[in-house]
This record gives C-alpha cells, sequence and structure tokens, in this order.
C-alpha cells in the first residue's frame, strides 16, 4: 500500500485527527542517506511530523522544522507542505548509539534532550510564521506535542514511529495527531486520555495490519473520516536551481574552482543527489557572468 494520509474529526468536531504512514518514504529517506537505524528513526519521525503539520496548511503553503538538540546526530531538517510532499535530511546520518536497556532504538540519545525545536511556516504572508519551544525528551514526540500545547495553544496527543526491521529495512512508519478543540467536557477528555494511554504504539498497530483507518478508530471510535491523500517524498532540487547558486558565487570563485578542479560538483543535503558541473559548463557560467563577453 502507498504511503498516504488521512484527517477526520469526532465528537461533534470538538476533535480533529490526523494519521499518516510514512513506511516508504522513511525506507527512500534511509536509503537515499544511507543512515543507521537510529538516524532514520529520528529523521523518520520528524518527517511524518511534517507531514501532519502540512495537512493543516492549505495551498501553496509550507514548512520547514528543525531540530537543534545536543547529541550526536547535529540536526534535524524537514521540509513538507500542504501537497503531502516531504524532504529532510540529519547532519549525522551515522550516528549509531546503543539500543535502550528496553531493547528499542535510542533516538533521544541521538538527537539529545537540550536544545530547541524550531517551526518556520510560509503562509504566504510578508513574513513567515516562527515557533519554537525546548526540546523535553529528544524522543521528538513528546517534543511536538509540548509545541502545539505551547506555541500553537492547541493540547494535542502525537504519536510518531518508526519499526525497523533486522535487515534494516522499514517494517512501519507514521504517526498521528489529536487535537481537542474548544467545548469538550472534562469527562470527554478525561476518555480520550484514558484511550490513549491502553492502545499499543502506532507502529505496532500499522505493522499488525491496521489501516490508518483503523488506528484513529481505536483511539476515537466516534472519528468521522474527511479525505485521504497520497504522500511522498519530493526534493525541489534541480539541475537548472544548483546551476543559479553556483552562479551566484561569482566569476571569481567560478575561475578559482575550474583552476583548481576542474570541475565542481554539488550535492543537495534533502536528497543526497550529486550535480556535476565539468569544464565547458565551468566556462559557460564564468562567460555568462562577465558583462559584454559573448560566449565562443
Amino acid at each position: 500500500m502507498s504511503d498516504y494520509l488521512i484527517r477526520g474529526t469526532a465528537l461533534g468536531g470538538k476533535v480533529r485527527a490526523f494519521a499518516v504512514q510514512t513506511t516508504a518514504i522513511t525506507e527512500e529517506l534511509s536509503q537515499r542517506h544511507q543512515s543507521t537505524p537510529t538516524a532514520t528513526a529520528a529523521l523518520g519521525r520528524t518527517a511524518a511530523a511534517g507531514l501532519l503539520m502540512g495537512a493543516m496548511l492549505k495551498g501553496e503553503e509550507h514548512l520547514i522544522i528543525q531540530v537543534k538538540g545536543n547529541g550526536p546526530i547535529g540536526q534535524i531538517v524537514v521540509d513538507a507542505n500542504a501537497k503531502g510532499e516531504v524532504r529532510g535530511y540529519v547532519d549525522n546520518p551515522q550516528v549509531d548509539p546503543p539500543l535502550k536497556a528496553n531493547g528499542k532504538l535510542d533516538v533521544s540519545g541521538a538527537v539529545g534532550t537540550d536544545g530547541f525545536l524550531y517551526i518556520t511556516k510560509d503562509l504566504g504572508l510578508k513574513e513567515p510564521y516562527r515557533g519554537s519551544v525546548p526540546i523535553v525528551s529528544g524522543e521528538l514526540a513528546e517534543d511536538f506535542t509540548f509545541y502545539f500545547a505551547k506555541s500553537e495553544q492547541t493540547p494535542s496527543a502525537v504519536a510518531l514511529g518508526v519499526l525497523v526491521d533486522r535487515d534494516h529495512s522499514i517494517r512501519a512508519a507514521g504517526g498521528f495527531v489529536i487535537q481537542l478543540l474548544p467545548g469538550l467536557s472534562n469527562e470527554e477528555i478525561a476518555e480520550i486520555e484514558d484511550m490513549l494511554a491502553r492502545i499499543p504504539s502506532f507502529t505496532t498497530m500499522l505493522d499488525s495490519g491496521l489501516n490508518l483507518e483503523g488506528i484513529l478508530q481505536t483511539v476515537l471510535p466516534s472519528v468521522q473520516i474527511l479525505d485521504r491523500m497520497e504522500v511522498k517524498f519530493r526534493c525541489k532540487c534541480n539541475r537548472e536551481r544548483v546551476e543559479q547558486t553556483l552562479l551566484s558565487v561569482g566569476k571569481d570563485e567560478l575561475q578559482e574552482i575550474l583552476d583548481d578542479e576542474g570541475f565542481a560538483e554539488v550535492v543537495c543535503h534533502f536528497c543526497n543527489e550529486a550535480y556535476r558541473f565539468n569544464e565547458e559548463d565551468l566556462k559557460r557560467m564564468i562567460a555568462q557572468l562577465q558583462p559584454g563577453k559573448v560566449e565562443q
């Protein structure tokens, strides 16, 4: 089954819910960055969060998530939009801390427990919206829960997970967000909290064969699914954009690269795609930056 995302409401519109399956996306991120299982779990969880938050946007709006902890993985960066497209990377994809005592991947050990989670949303306004909160656990689901409560004042339950198989392939990945809106009674809130405390982990449910609709119904028996959309990995880079970046360094810098190396190679952080520009390409770009000079 291809990756997808669903949106729904429950309890007369007083709860809204989002769930996403990102198994194939997380596999692609792992393959592109050749990341360890722990680094893949950290990046995969953040990518799922990006898609869930992107589903709360509309049109051409998009957002960037930056997790800057004090752990050895360095920065996690995810770019997602309202169309269900996501890309991302970590500074050090080779981080491989020992498993925790319970045998689970030590994501917080890789991310760190001191630092900040930053969200930047481009909503088509003059200035982007920026929000940030301190990292509270480094396991990421708790950190996004804290972000929703503190930065967006929306009490939310966030579940994020990546289940890595013995051969390092991805068995299941994704997550959900349950948001409590005004008008809920204390009894309704307590019932939701009790259900959340009793259910298995998101990836356990997904790996057992439950689809997203079934998972949301487990948490919210009264949920009504509003819509469903495909989600996928997609990078914005291409050769033309990379060439514009090279042109922006200026004629002298390009001439130095030509003299020293004879070629230029640029690797995209987000997708690990390499773009190579040979001697003739560099000469053409240098000529393009010389006013009045006609390229022969």
